[in-house]
């Protein structure tokens, strides 16, 4: 009779699982690398342990008893699980599986986003990318809290804790409502805009892009006409499709197709002044992170002039 809460080895389910299936105590003893007395005994051990026969052994054939086939499903099953849990294991430690939990702003999500995840899909199938939306100072706070691994923000960037990488740098495009007089012109200038209708990001909730055109203004002395202070691109742009006024959205919008809104260049200092950056913390101890920020240095940090920097700061 089994004793209660008496445990078997996986040594004791190997060799009973090479017993089941060579049916020959000598080949089995050979396939775990042991002679066949030591195999008998690890077999009569993990029988004693079930209170059940599992082989019925005679001088001439060894056979599988009832109990013996169900339990030989089991064992191994329970060998596979083993197996599959040291792989993932060893797949974590060194980088190769894992969970990352990616912070990402909406603009991101226009372009650059889908390409990295599907860059991971593809190269690192084990990783698990986790998404989750928020602006830049949310993802700041969440970075130092360790609620994400990463984090696609905006700059500034500038706290000791963090290592950034920038990766992406687009020009701003005007958005303008047809019929509008300046689709004519191949391009525009920022004086384009000077006294004219336009649709400017709020300083809550979009204070990167605030700043930054309220600088290339102010730079330029132009001073638009705002009708209307809005945190996401697409509900400016659906101001624009309305006629309110015109704006300025980064490239990569252009890529949401707004029905009635139409793009034109616009010529700016410096000509690519939209900046994204891949952002973590400089203590991160996931071991998954640095297969992905290896990922983003060779895929993002050389080629077009929309290209990241190659090493991190």
């Amino acid at each position: 009779m089994a004793k209660t809460g008496a445990l078997f080895e996986l040594r004791q389910l190997r060799c009973f699982v090479a017993a089941a299936e060579e049916l020959h105590f000598g080949r089995a003893a050979q396939r775990v690398n042991m002679t066949q007395p030591p195999l008998s005994r690890q077999i009569q051990l993990l029988e004693r342990v079930l209170g059940v026969k599992l082989l019925d052994r005679t001088s001439r054939v060894v056979r599988l008893t009832p109990a013996g086939r169900v339990f030989l499903l089991e064992a191994r099953r329970i060998l596979r699980l083993t197996e599959s849990a040291a792989l993932t294991t060893r797949r974590t430690a060194s980088g190769e599986a894992g969970t990352i939990a990616l912070g990402f702003t909406a603009a991101s999500g226009y372009s650059f986003l889908p390409r990295l995840v599907s860059l991971c899909t593809s190269r690192l199938p084990n990783v698990n990318i986790t998404l989750k939306e928020m602006v830049t100072s949310d993802q700041t706070e969440a970075l130092l809290t360790g609620r994400i691994d990463v984090g696609l923000v905006r700059p500034p960037v500038d706290r000791a804790e963090f290592s950034k990488l920038r990766i992406a740098a687009e020009p701003l495009v005007a958005a303008l409502p047809s019929g509008d007089a300046r689709l004519a012109k191949a391009s525009l200038t920022l004086a384009d805009f000077d006294q004219q209708s336009f649709i400017m990001y709020a300083a809550e909730g979009a204070r990167y892009f605030h700043d930054m055109l309220a600088g290339l203004f102010g730079q330029h002395r132009v001073m638009p006409a705002y009708v209307q202070y809005l945190a996401q691109i697409h509900s400016i742009l659906a101001l624009v499709h309305s006629g309110l006024g015109a704006a300025l959205v980064p490239e990569a919008a252009m890529s949401l197709h707004f029905d009635g809104v139409h793009f034109r260049p616009v010529i700016t200092n410096p000509p690519h002044p939209v900046e994204l950056y891949l952002v973590w913390r400089s203590n991160a101890d996931n071991p998954a992170l640095e297969p992905l920020l290896d990922l983003a240095r060779h895929a993002f940090g050389s080629g077009d002039d929309h290209a990241a920097l190659p090493t991190a700061e």
